[in-house]
Parts: structure tokens; C-alpha cells; sequence
């Protein structure tokens, strides 16, 4: 995303000032960071500019489960990653997040997280344009007769932005599958 008012806004929630800075120093250059330094600051600033939050587990007064349970409850739209000193047990199967990061996170690691979940977005929503454009285009192909539709400029126009969705979905689906190979996954 190269215009920064369309840049995916991060939220970083660590309760250890040096590494929420940290963190928001390797995510600045490309993507728009806000930082809350713990749990309650974290739920007072989430609302729907908010794309991705990078989500500490163990936190004094409000846990990263708890914020997570807040975000679940409001029913906000939004990515997260827990980045955490806490090793995975079995009970992240039921935990509602899309990454889990085991602390201490370089640069590059952190950068991977984001790039992947911000990537996995797009897919999602790619895909659902194309869905929704595959179904009008069926709908009309049901509705109208084959000449009807081959003189129409309209849906010779859809057709084309099928095309361009599908591309697009396949080169997201394909960057995804690197990224997992890359992650060892």
C-alpha cells in the first residue's frame, strides 16, 4: 500500500514499554502503528480503523485474553497476532487469533507476521468481490440470452474484472503458500 491513508493500521498491545516501541520502530516505515501499553489501553483504542493488532498474552490488570475476548464480544473486524513469551499449548486451538509468535521476535519475524496477515486480508477480500461478481454474472447468464449478453458492453466488462479478480486471487493464494513454506509451516 503505497498511499498512506490506505495503509493497514497496526495496533501493537505490550505492556513493556521498551519492546511495544520496539516493535512499533519495525513496523513504521510501512504501515500505520499505534501502540496501547496494555490491556485497557488496548480495548480503548480499538475501533474499525484499527486492521491488525499484535497482541501480548500475559499482561497486569488486562490480559491479552481478556482484550481478545473484548474484541470477540464487540464483534470487531480485525486480524490479530498474540506475540508472546507464553509457549503454545493445545489451548490455542479455541484461541480466536490468526498467528501465534513465540517472544524474543526480530525485525524480520515481526515484518512476516504482518506482510502475511495483511496478504491474507486482501485474499479474503479479493475473494469475496469475486464471488460476488461471479454471481451476478450467473444470474445474468440464466436471465438473458447468449446474444443479449455478447453485445453487452456491461457484462463484457464484468467478465474482464472476473479475469482480473481471479488473477489476483491466485497470485495472493500463491504468495500465501510461499510465506507458509518460508515460516516452515
Amino acid at each position: 500500500m503505497t498511499d498512506r491513508s490506505e495503509a493497514t493500521t497496526v495496533l501493537i498491545v505490550e505492556d513493556e514499554d521498551h519492546l511495544a516501541d520496539l516493535y512499533a520502530e519495525y513496523l513504521t516505515d510501512q504501515y500505520d502503528v499505534r501502540t496501547a501499553y496494555g490491556g485497557q489501553q488496548a480495548i480503548n483504542e480499538l475501533d474499525a480503523t484499527v486492521d491488525l493488532v499484535l497482541l501480548d498474552r500475559r499482561m497486569p490488570v488486562v490480559s491479552g485474553n481478556e482484550v481478545l475476548a473484548t474484541i470477540e464480544e464487540q464483534g470487531i473486524d480485525v486480524q490479530v497476532a498474540m506475540v508472546t513469551a507464553v509457549d503454545p499449548d493445545f489451548d490455542i486451538i479455541d484461541l480466536g487469533v490468526d498467528d501465534y509468535v513465540v517472544k524474543p521476535v526480530s525485525k524480520g519475524t515481526l515484518r512476516n507476521v504482518v506482510d502475511r496477515l495483511e496478504t491474507i486480508s486482501k485474499y479474503n477480500e479479493q475473494r469475496r468481490k469475486l464471488t460476488a461478481k461471479k454471481l451476478k454474472r450467473n444470474v445474468l447468464e440464466v436471465e438473458k440470452t447468449r446474444p443479449e449478453l455478447t453485445n453487452s458492453e456491461r457484462f463484457t466488462a464484468l467478465e474482464g474484472e472476473i479475469d482480473r479478480l481471479e488473477a489476483d486471487v491466485e497470485e495472493l493464494a500463491e504468495s500465501l503458500e510461499e510465506r507458509q513454506i518460508t515460516r516452515g509451516n
